[in-house]
């Protein structure tokens, strides 16, 4: 039992409890003078306002480890939180879930 899924995504293994978020990548390493094997993965979250019930939008940006740079400006992927990579980098991707298609 090395791997685990529970139903709130999240990986457990022989490190703890990773967490998976799914997110747009926004900027990928393709445009000269961006960091290499590096993509920017804009994560959108949903809550209930406490007070005034209204439903607000969220958006957070995560830094993600991209191996062979094979993901796109508006690819769907799912990332995976990891051990620090560099000074920003906490998460890698894992895999991609859709891709746009090309006009």
């Amino acid at each position: 039992m090395d791997e685990q899924n529970n139903h709130q995504g999240q990986e457990r293994t022989k490190r703890g409890t990773r967490r998976h978020l799914q997110g747009r990548v926004v900027s990928d390493s393709s445009n000269p003078g961006r960091a290499k094997k590096t993509v920017i993965v804009e994560v959108e979250r949903r809550y209930r306002h406490a007070t005034y019930g209204k439903f607000v939008r969220s958006l957070k940006r995560y830094r993600a480890h991209d191996e062979k740079d094979e993901y796109r400006t508006n690819d769907i992927v799912e990332i995976r939180e990891s051990r620090p990579l560099s000074a920003t980098k906490r998460w890698v991707v894992v895999r991609l879930v859709k891709r746009p298609e090309e006009v």
